[in-house]
């Protein structure tokens, strides 16, 4: 069986990240690992791992069906430009920019493109990522289902609505940095009262963990389970009506908001 030759334009922490899970998993037996980045020195580094560096982005979408664009939103524009003189009808893009769409992938390459849009997060880099997928119509079942296995080693992923790919993004691309935040109160509070910070982020953060298992495996909604930690007249109840006082949720949802319409200001 020929092997897939799997290309990355861009090798920073999100595309080496992908690279090294792909070579540490089954999957490597089957795929050729390429890679080019304007600093040789990311491409060098992931030779240990099979990645066989391009010297430029055209010499890497010749020689590659797949190839994956994890570059910034606001230079991607000039590597498609630059990399459109290699591209064919065989080419399957996978773009993990945020914002980007498929419609301006092929306007800038070729017109019926295959793109496969992709919203993965940074702990990808521990193998617990947690990415969403799309495609265009272009792409087959076959080629899909290569892009998907990789993102499924690498974490948790799903596929949805081509449409949605702008609104998922700070359900799962950006969360991390709201959740870190989140996370740096409770620590900062934590010093404040004289508690060492190491001990406070350390059970801090396996609440966190604890809590999203409770979530995904407990069988409770998220009401209840807030209703099981709040026994009434009690600390969490006190807590929580500050939260409330603080619009919470409201203040979530206008960051969801702001952070959706900054994806569509990039897609321009």
């Amino acid at each position: 069986m020929d092997k897939i030759n799997i290309g990355f334009i861009g090798a920073g922490n999100m595309g080496a990240a992908i690279m090294k899970g792909i070579s540490a998993s089954s999957l490597a037996d089957n795929i050729s690992l390429y890679a080019f980045d304007t600093d040789k020195s990311k491409t060098e580094a992931l030779r240990e791992y099979g990645v066989n560096a391009c010297g430029s982005e055209q010499e890497l979408t010749g020689c590659c069906k797949y190839v994956f664009l994890a570059v910034k939103p606001q230079v991607i524009e000039g590597v498609l430009e630059t990399l459109a003189p290699a591209a064919t009808e065989n080419t399957v893009f996978v773009s993990i920019a945020a914002g980007i769409t498929d419609e301006f992938i092929a306007k800038k390459t070729l017109p019926e493109a295959k793109v496969i849009l992709v919203m993965p997060n940074t702990p990808l880099l521990l193998g617990e990522g947690a990415s969403a997928l799309s495609h265009n119509d272009r792409v087959t079942e076959d080629e899909f289902s290569v892009v998907l296995n990789i993102f499924e080693i690498c974490g948790k992923a799903a596929v949805i609505p081509k449409d949605k790919m702008k609104e998922i993004i700070p359900i799962n691309g950006s969360s991390p940095a709201f959740i870190y935040l989140f996370a740096k109160g409770f620590i900062e509070y934590a010093a404040s009262v004289g508690i060492d910070a190491d001990t406070a982020s350390e059970l801090f953060t396996q609440s966190l963990i604890g809590s999203a298992k409770m979530i995904t495996d407990s069988g409770y909604s998220i009401d209840e389970l807030i209703k099981m930690v709040s026994s009434p007249g009690g600390t969490t109840l006190a807590g929580l009506d500050r939260l409330y006082e603080g619009k919470l949720t409201e203040t979530v949802k206008n960051c969801c908001e702001s952070c959706t319409q900054r994806a569509y200001e990039l897609s321009k």
